[in-house]
């Protein structure tokens, strides 16, 4: 009997051991997969709509227009020195939110630094999500060139972004590195913002501005081949295959590929926080390359590239040196200068997607809130190079007359410079030599380096470019990494 009782409790089990196996294949196949219609399907908004939503997020009703960089329309950008301070007093950079004064580096690391970074972070530049998914590296074709007269290496890479979250977004960042074959060790890196080319491939017509081809008569030879010859390697990171460089493209890419296609949230990432993103993986698959010296490794950027190189190494204390080209306006100009390029021209329709949401608050003239306007920013500029401190930071401009635009702001980008001084100084870096009145200090003259320290300040007598002041950087970094030209 008692037999008999095992037996049939156990048919039992088994039969609903069965039967919810059934359920759960039947509750399994029920399932939508994700990017399937009854997911949250992917906006594909206009930037116009993209815009107009986050303005209704923050409550903004009108916003300033920026200015014009035509001088001959009637809301032109002024270039009037005697108007270009109205906020004259920034934000200081050694003061606690509580008022005391950081006199030693363990309250600007403890203290002082994460206050900067939360502000930066919440009303400018937006927060990198803590649920990116990882990226894995694959190498898809090696080539074996010369760059100028010696003989490199050449990797094209893709770094594919785990999407199972939200299959419908796909995001394979670009990158090569080119390395000196001839090297007898690691050597150091520039990672550069751009489309290159894999050595002994042709050339792309250009990226960005940049042109590949051959350059100019009588001028430098590229950086690259400038590169090579001393013994550096570089590598090129497309930030397009990371994000899109458009207000319609922030619920694709990889800022898209977290939200799962739907809108950004005010302190979102923008598009330099992304891209800046896109160089740290980079630089994660550089520390595995035996070719690299990854405690070596740069990066570089001209225009909005220069502005997404200087976010990227104030963030990511990894990267040893930067080369920050012509940034302007959201790069090494201080938002709260009036001259040229302005915080209403980031807070438009054309370029708030650099930028968090929450920027557009200091554009707007009528709001929920009241209205905000540049001198309302807990942070400025100065603070965004501070925070690159004590590594080597090389600000690198041209002239107007061969195109690198009054708009840009020289001048205040140059202010920022010197009033980012005194946190390399305390961290024991030296700065540009300079008092630390940004207010009454002039930049030198064209083609006179500050290159003393590691805050470095050149402005070279060429164009919307950085081309001719890689002779100068290449020997300035060697001299901080303490390393001589490779022999040959």
């Amino acid at each position: 009997m008692g037999t008999q009782k095992r037996s049939f409790a156990g048919w039992i089990c088994l039969s609903l051991a069965g039967i919810l196996a059934i359920l759960a294949v039947s509750i399994s196949f029920g399932q939508q997969p994700a990017g399937s219609p009854s997911a949250p399907e992917a906006k594909a908004w206009t930037t116009a709509e993209d815009h107009q939503n986050m303005m209704q997020q923050l409550d903004i009703k009108t916003l300033r227009p920026g200015p014009s960089g035509n001088e001959n329309a009637p809301n032109h950008a002024n270039y009037d020195e005697s108007l270009a301070n109205p906020f004259p007093k920034l934000p200081e950079v050694l003061t606690l939110k509580n008022g005391k004064k950081v006199t030693n580096a363990k309250t600007w690391w403890n203290k002082r630094r994460p206050e900067i970074v939360e502000d930066f972070e919440r009303e400018v530049l937006g927060r990198i999500p803590k649920n990116v998914p990882k990226v894995t590296w694959t190498i898809t074709n090696r080539t074996e060139a010369k760059v100028g007269n010696f003989p490199v290496i050449g990797k094209q890479l893709v770094g594919h972004v785990d999407n199972s979250s939200f299959p419908a977004i796909n995001v394979d960042i670009q990158m090569i590195l080119v390395t000196p074959a001839d090297a007898k060790g690691p050597v150091p890196v520039m990672m550069m913002f751009g489309y290159g080319n894999l050595p002994g491939t042709p050339p792309p017509a250009g990226f960005g501005g940049r042109a590949f081809g051959p350059p100019p008569a009588g001028s430098d030879p590229p950086a690259t081949e400038q590169l090579i010859a001393d013994g550096w390697g570089y590598a090129y990171l497309n930030p397009n295959s990371v994000q899109a460089d458009n207000g319609a493209g922030l619920t694709k890419g990889i800022i898209g590929l977290v939200n799962k296609g739907q809108p950004r949230k005010p302190d979102d990432w923008g598009s330099l926080r992304a891209w800046g993103w896109g160089a740290s993986r980079g630089l994660d698959y550089l520390e595995t390359d035996s070719a690299v010296n990854a405690k070596q490794v740069g990066i570089e950027g001209v225009s909005r590239y220069g502005k997404a190189a200087l976010v990227t190494m104030a963030f990511d204390q990894r990267f040893a040196v930067v080369l920050v080209g012509s940034s302007g306006e959201g790069g090494a100009k201080l938002h709260r200068r009036n001259f040229g390029e302005a915080v209403e021209n980031l807070t438009g329709s054309g370029e708030y997607h650099w930028m968090a949401g929450n920027f557009l608050k200091y554009g707007a003239s009528e709001a929920g809130f009241g209205s905000k306007n540049p001198g309302d920013i807990p942070v400025d500029a100065h603070e965004l190079i501070a925070l690159c401190a004590p590594r080597l930071t090389f600000i690198s401009y041209g002239i107007p007359d061969k195109g690198d635009a009054k708009w840009l702001d020289q001048q205040g980008s140059f202010m920022a410079t010197v009033a980012a001084g005194p946190v390399f100084r305390l961290l024991g870096a030296k700065d540009l030599g300079t008092s630390d009145n940004y207010m009454t200090e002039k930049m030198p003259a064209v083609n006179t380096g500050l290159l003393d320290g590691q805050l470095a300040w050149r402005q070279h007598d060429g164009g919307h470019t950085d081309g001719p002041n890689w002779k100068y950087f290449i020997p300035w970094a060697n001299k901080f990494f303490k390393r001589a030209p490779l022999a040959r």
